[in-house]
């Protein structure tokens, strides 16, 4: 599978058009080479790097989306849920939906993990990223990621 972004290229910067100090809407997003069995798809954005890249403790979760149709290749700048049945989970900023780069110190790498699944998920309420990814356990039939870079200005 290949995830890429029209907003910015793998390991390159996230425009702050996409974080906190720009609009915090999430960005375009094109996927391809699907494995044909898949019945929906997740992604996860997070950060490895929080709070600080020269010393992380923890992974920052600023996405988290599931069942997102086969049949769609991309998801649209700002997306919000979509009445084709995708779903959003709960961030680290404790809202549903997306939250941007926000780094306190430091370049931070933000990963756009995506995720081809062979089932489509139950609905959960306030899912999270722990939830999703032991939902997904044993269901996985591919997986990419595409990683933004983003320095607070």
């Amino acid at each position: 599978m290949e995830l890429v972004s029209d907003a910015f290229k793998n390991n390159g910067e996230i425009p702050a058009k996409y974080t906190c100090q720009g609009d915090d809407i999430s960005p375009p997003l094109r996927w391809s080479e699907i494995p044909t069995n898949t019945k929906s798809l997740a992604l996860i954005v997070d950060d490895p790097d929080a709070p600080d890249p020269a010393a992380p403790r923890l992974t920052w979760v600023h996405w988290v989306v599931y069942n997102i149709p086969p049949n769609i290749d991309s998801l649209p700048e700002n997306f919000r849920n979509s009445p084709q049945g995708a779903q959003e989970g709960m961030n680290d900023f404790k809202s549903v939906g997306y939250g941007g780069p926000c780094p306190p110190i430091g370049r931070h790498h933000y990963h756009h993990k995506l995720y081809a699944l062979d089932i489509v998920l139950p609905q959960m309420v306030n899912v999270t990223k722990k939830d999703l990814e032991k939902a997904m356990e044993g269901h996985i039939l591919a997986e990419t990621d595409l990683v933004g870079t983003y320095l607070k200005h």
